[in-house]
């Protein structure tokens, strides 16, 4: 599986990269300093492939730097920072894991 060109989709507001030709993504809002991450979706073909964690990460990786608090209103983002606590510094203010 190749993974490739991550990007921010500022006109579907969503964060994506694609895996074998196929697109996935995560759904976000931001307001001021706060970035809410509401929906997680992989092609149902490329699921259990690590494809999910890898779009986390690159997130989590633009929230680090663009100085932005993660809301973790996706189930599987909020699964994937408990899991990696090096991630739980990007996490807003009363979001504990």
């Amino acid at each position: 599986m190749i993974l490739s060109d991550f990007k921010k989709n500022d006109a579907e507001c969503q964060f994506e990269i694609s895996a074998d030709g196929q697109l996935a993504f995560l759904e976000f809002h931001i307001k001021e300093d706060k970035l809410y991450l509401t929906h997680t979706e992989v092609p149902t073909d490329l699921r259990g492939q690590g494809v999910a964690a890898e779009l986390v990460k690159q997130v989590l990786g633009y929230a680090r730097s663009n100085g932005l608090f993660v809301v973790p209103l996706c189930g599987y983002v909020a699964y994937y920072i408990n899991n990696h606590p090096e991630w739980h510094d990007v996490l807003s203010e009363g979001y504990q894991m």
